[in-house]
């Protein structure tokens, strides 16, 4: 039955390092299809699974207030940034759960690319217990195609998490997979920097509040 006091709350993780509209074009669009109460754009301090970021966690953290500013449905959510050492989503995830008590359900926002590779998270069969999982893939993707694309763990896993359509994320608490089609934008911080390193513009491609700060903050001009 449909829990009508449940609130849906999206998190959106990463090293947002810079945050770009590519990130803000995807929250807002899964924000809107799945009828999210809040967005919580979560920056990592140190995430295990990547490289360091090139900008410091407090700068990382500033740029992505600048960004959201001004839509109220999206939130700077602080923890993992104020954490020691390194993120685990999984503690996060408990964390939030224990706040917003048994009406919250947490949908967790991945991209595909990084959902296929979910086996090497800590804890990575315990996150189905405490949040549903939004995938954003663009549309053509091979796993809004073809669900065998994923490693054969994984997908013995989520065989009956599927959702049919995003208004089922409100009738159960957690464990449910979501694929979203969403317009993916061909936009990557990896080339922000390297722009900006090369002393190139990358007006356009981020919040004006954003690159403003990256410029006065002098982040990224020493990338190379």
């Amino acid at each position: 039955m449909h829990n009508t006091g449940s609130r849906l709350t999206g998190i959106f993780g990463g090293t947002f390092d810079p945050i770009h509209y590519g990130h803000l074009r995807v929250a807002e669009e899964i924000s809107e299809m799945v009828s999210l109460g809040e967005m919580r754009f979560v920056p990592a301090a140190m995430p295990r699974l990547r490289p360091p970021p090139m900008a410091a966690v407090h700068h990382r953290v500033e740029m992505v207030r600048l960004a959201i500013e001004g839509n109220s449905r999206f939130i700077l959510d602080r923890r993992e940034a104020q954490r020691q050492g390194t993120s685990y989503s999984i503690d996060t995830l408990q964390e939030m759960k224990q706040e917003l008590g048994d009406k919250g359900i947490l949908c967790f926002m991945l991209g595909a690319d990084a959902f296929i590779k979910l086996t090497e998270w800590q804890s990575w069969r315990e996150l189905f217990g405490l949040c549903h999982f939004i995938i954003a893939a663009r549309p053509g993707h091979a796993l809004l195609e073809d669900k065998n694309a994923l490693p054969q763990e994984l997908k013995h896993e989520c065989e009956q998490r599927w959702a049919s359509g995003p208004a089922e994320l409100g009738h159960v608490p957690c464990g449910l997979i979501f694929l979203a089609p969403t317009t993916l934008l061909d936009i990557s911080a990896t080339n922000i920097r390297a722009r900006i390193a090369a002393g190139k513009t990358a007006r356009y491609l981020l919040p004006d509040a954003t690159l403003d700060y990256i410029s006065a903050k002098q982040l990224y001009s020493d990338d190379r």
